[in-house]
């Protein structure tokens, strides 16, 4: 009989290996990778232009603001997969969640609703300034 512990010990073991396996390819790229800087290697490429300007300039973070509010809405509707697969009939009525699970996912879609529409009535997701 197992313990509540000894089931994650194949878990344990894959991501001791994981984190060994990225240890070692990062130790033999330091120690047997090449070392031949030269001025064609440290000359910048992105466009083929030298930069201009300080890289600590400021900018607007319109964008990352818009990626943020992206990966929210996107995590959260990723909760409605399995609350559908679970509500699907089985034949016996409803599969377990019954009215309180479907009450309760109305409340949560309420909830990605309202945030949505108060970040789109604040204009953060206008792109023209």
């Amino acid at each position: 009989m197992l313990t509540p512990l000894q089931i994650y010990f194949p878990i344990g073991a894959v991501l001791l290996v994981a984190f060994g396996l990225g240890l070692v390819m990062l130790t033999l790229a330091n120690v047997l990778g090449p070392r031949r800087p030269s001025a064609v290697k440290q000359a910048p490429f992105e466009c083929g232009s030298e930069p201009v300007g300080s890289a600590h300039e400021r900018f607007g973070v319109k964008f990352y603001v818009v990626a943020l509010l992206f990966i929210v809405f996107d995590i959260e509707a990723i909760f409605l997969y399995p609350w559908a697969v679970l509500l699907l009939p089985d034949g016996q009525g409803w599969a377990g969640l019954g009215w309180p699970g479907y009450i309760s996912m109305g409340i949560f879609v309420f909830t990605l609703v309202a945030g949505l529409v108060y970040v789109w009535k604040k204009g953060v997701l206008d792109w023209a300034d």
